[in-house]
């Protein structure tokens, strides 16, 4: 039977207590720390307004959230699903291991189970996770000026063919395509919601996108033929702006992006974003109140599409866009992270006006 979840102030009240009836049944996310724990966790308490109650592990980890190393909350859930977390905590030991599915199997899990269980959580398998991140290192070897043969060692490909498969997979073209002192360069930005591709000018920021999306493919290729193929990877003043400016909003500090942003895109679309631009953090719109925005009351379809389309995730902010209903409705980046983001954007609501005695 499910655990209907008290009130807020019940529950953080629970929390402050160490309420052992709560065990197993609720778990904590603290928005500043991006950690969940049991309520019973032995932490510093942080205040209520930067709690978020979930029922389950799943919830927290889905949610954007990282177990906590002194309560160990996915201990006493091991027997219902211990591949995530253990996994993950693999992956975080031996980054460098080339991971496959006999090394699944010597833990102990189901192939089938732990393949489900990521799709549903990450929109991956684990394995494309692990895979990703040995492509990470390859990426920043090119970045650096590296040889294609040692950006493949970097990431721990054997295979010349596969290290270019891979490479593709991500930018759509093999690492041997990209020029040096491209017009455009592409840039592996980490956050605590994952890694993301920024393509950048020297000035402006054209693209801002997390690496597993499927557009992100077509993305680049409209920058590419923009660009008439002058494409490389590489750092610009505009790509170091951009991931100062990633670190401060999830640290918490600020949520003002001033890095210049290039749009392409339709008049129509390039109307849309601009009017995300103009939704103050902590806040939210239904698709029918942007079209008002634009004075467009009628094409809240349209509006979704080009909420869609947008190609600058974050910055362009449709995650700040909702149902009427009050449902997170769809994002490309996956609900999780929608959640996620609205749950750090609490830290930058407009305060609330004072009401009358």
């Amino acid at each position: 039977m499910l655990f209907d979840l008290p009130n807020h102030n019940e529950l953080y009240q629970a929390l402050l207590k160490r309420d052992p009836r709560f065990d197993g049944q609720t778990y904590v996310a603290v928005l500043t720390t991006g950690v969940f724990c049991r309520l019973t966790c032995p932490a510093r308490k942080p205040k209520p307004e930067n709690c978020t109650f979930y029922s389950t592990v799943a919830e927290c980890i889905e949610a954007g959230f990282r177990p906590c190393k002194r309560c160990h909350p996915l201990r006493p859930n091991a027997s219902a699903d211990p591949s995530i977390g253990m996994l993950l905590q693999a992956l975080k030991e031996r980054p460098e291991h080339r991971w496959r599915e006999g090394d699944i199997e010597k833990m102990g899990f189901d192939l089938s189970t732990v393949r489900r269980s990521f799709k549903r959580q990450y929109g991956m398998t684990f394995l494309e996770m692990a895979r990703q991140r040995r492509l990470r290192d390859g990426f920043e070897a090119l970045s650096d000026g590296g040889r294609v043969i040692d950006a493949q060692m970097d990431a721990r490909f054997e295979s010349a063919s596969a290290f270019r498969l891979a490479f593709a997979g991500i930018l759509g073209c093999p690492p041997g395509h990209l020029k040096p002192n491209a017009v455009m360069l592409a840039d592996w930005v980490t956050t605590p919601l994952g890694d993301m591709i920024a393509v950048c000018s020297a000035s402006h920021l054209h693209l801002l996108e997390f690496v597993e999306r499927r557009a992100l493919q077509r993305e680049v290729a409209v920058l590419a033929k923009l660009c008439k193929g002058d494409l490389g990877v590489g750092k610009t003043p505009s790509s170091v702006q951009i991931q100062g400016e990633l670190k401060a909003f999830f640290n918490g500090t600020s949520a003002e992006f001033k890095t210049p942003l290039a749009f392409g895109g339709t008049p129509f679309y390039r109307q849309v974003w601009e009017a995300l631009r103009g939704i103050p953090p902590g806040t939210t719109r239904s698709y029918a109140e942007l079209a008002k925005t634009i004075g467009r009351p009628t094409a809240m379809r349209a509006v979704a599409r080009a909420n869609g389309a947008n190609p600058l995730a974050l910055v362009v902010p449709c995650h700040r866009v909702i149902g009427a209903d009050g449902s997170l409705t769809g994002y490309g980046g996956g609900l999780w992270r929608k959640q996620r983001l609205l749950e750090i954007e609490r830290l930058y609501s407009p305060p609330k006006p004072a009401t009358a005695p």
